[in-house]
């Protein structure tokens, strides 16, 4: 029998960190004052954007709770939910068809939702940021967007019908052409 063990592996991240402060370098006739509010720190170009791949693999693997085994995989399955979100939208925006967005939504987060963990993260996350985002933006448009609390209370409750693995055919409006 062929038994997998798993090594749990802690990552340090350390920041490198250069002084701007150069007295101590010959060419001191070159340098310009420090201004009395800025600081003594300066962060290589090249370091930011490693660390900000380091930040978002460690945040990935810790706030998103995946084990160290599986996180290829998660972001595997994300990869393919966002896609899964993205062509349900797009078949909404194609179909323009009267009140099938509900049907839309559902369908979308039910794709991705089964395609495991990372496919319910990725149902989960960017329904609620667009949901928020319109909640906003009717703010400034004072209701005309036809998005008010209302339907997105209900855009979400077919959010998650689809993500609980119910049918979204239960949103879907008579009518729509069989190819969606």
């Amino acid at each position: 029998m062929y038994m997998r063990t798993e090594v749990h592996r802690y990552t340090y991240v350390c920041v490198c960190v250069h002084t701007k402060d150069r007295s101590h370098s010959p060419h001191v006739e070159n340098q310009t004052k420090q201004k009395p509010n800025s600081s003594p720190f300066h962060v290589s170009p090249g370091l930011c954007s490693r660390m900000k791949l380091l930040v978002g693999i460690l945040l990935c693997s810790l706030v998103l709770g995946v084990s160290s085994q599986r996180w290829l995989t998660f972001l595997k399955e994300a990869g393919q939910g966002t896609r899964d979100m993205w062509r349900a939208y797009s078949d909404m925006r194609e179909a323009n068809y009267k009140n099938s967005d509900k049907y839309f939504h559902a369908r979308g987060n039910y794709d991705a939702a089964r395609r495991g963990p990372g496919g319910a993260w990725a149902a989960l996350h960017p329904s609620d940021a667009r949901e928020n985002s319109q909640r906003i933006t009717d703010l400034f448009k004072f209701g005309n967007s036809g998005h008010g609390a209302e339907d997105s209370k209900a855009d979400q409750a077919a959010n998650k019908w689809g993500r609980s693995g119910k049918d979204p055919n239960h949103f879907r409006p008579a009518g729509l052409p069989s190819k969606y």
